[in-house]
């Protein structure tokens, strides 16, 4: 196989820095991004074309940081839709402003990126976009309701998206990590989980303790969740004897959820069915 031409967004920590490193390693073309290129140390991204891109800037502007980007190696074979962050609060206390700024880069960041990138696809028909999901798409935790949110939408907008292009050669990757040792839990609007309202006091304390008791002992480890992103894309490694699947999750927890989940909604779907069936027409009306 030729080497691909990889760029990924947010590669300042976490999945995005061991992403590109192991792109490089195993003989790929990288293109590392980043809303501030200060923080993309040359010695910790050898081998990587490294630009600045702010996902939450307008679209034409990062159009042309796409077309900078489409000149370095003349080609994109996969996009990494990687950069976001987490805030946290009760649902009561978290402003409007907040939400709009959660969704402005989890969710229009990756719309925007995409637009800027899918054109090229179009034109090559081929081209593969990698969106990282979360648990948080699937369930939504005390003091999690914007950043569940924005992975709801993220799931939504994907599942449509893939639908819609891939008849033109253009395949969709919806990776929900579970916990993973990055510094998503060390940031401090992660760790200051609190209300000033007294009733959900009863919250407060539990939810602190199990962020504080999950940060650096996270099952997930960053490095292995990289390598099989990448084996699914190229169909290598763990995933070399399998067609690349639309959703990957990642990690012990995150399959713990689903199943949980999926149980759950059978359940209710077979202890519900006779009275959701009422609301349809009379059968031949």
């Amino acid at each position: 196989m030729a080497p691909l031409v990889w760029l990924v967004t947010g590669c300042s920590s976490g999945f995005g820095e061991e992403l590109i490193n192991l792109i490089i390693a195993r003989g790929d073309h990288a293109i590392a991004t980043s809303r501030n290129v200060d923080r993309l140390e040359p010695q910790r991204f050898a081998g990587a074309s490294v630009f600045e891109l702010d996902v939450t800037a307008p679209q034409e502007e990062i159009d042309a940081k796409v077309l900078g980007a489409l000149e370095i190696h003349g080609r994109i074979d996969v996009v990494v839709n990687n950069a976001g962050y987490i805030d946290v609060g009760t649902l009561e206390e978290t402003s409007i402003e907040k939400y709009t700024a959660q969704f402005n880069t989890n969710v229009f960041g990756c719309i925007r990126v995409t637009q800027a990138v899918l054109p090229h696809f179009r034109q090559r028909r081929t081209g593969i976009f990698v969106f990282m999901g979360s648990m948080a798409g699937w369930t939504g935790d005390p003091f999690d309701s914007a950043y569940a949110a924005s992975k709801f939408a993220l799931e939504g907008i994907v599942e449509s998206f893939q639908k819609e292009v891939a008849h033109l050669g253009i395949k969709c990757l919806l990776v929900e990590p579970g916990y993973f040792r990055t510094k998503l839990l060390e940031r401090p609007q992660v760790a200051k989980a609190s209300s000033e309202i007294d009733d959900y006091a009863v919250i407060v304390e539990p939810t602190h303790e199990h962020l504080v008791r999950a940060s650096g002992r996270q099952p997930g480890d960053p490095r292995r969740g990289a390598e099989i992103i990448i084996d699914a894309v190229k169909r290598q490694g763990v995933c070399a004897s399998r067609e690349m699947p639309f959703r990957l999750p990642l990690g012990s927890d995150v399959l713990k959820t689903i199943r949980e989940k999926c149980v759950d909604t059978l359940k209710l779907l077979d202890d519900w069915e006779d009275i959701g069936r009422l609301a349809d027409f009379p059968e031949g009306t």
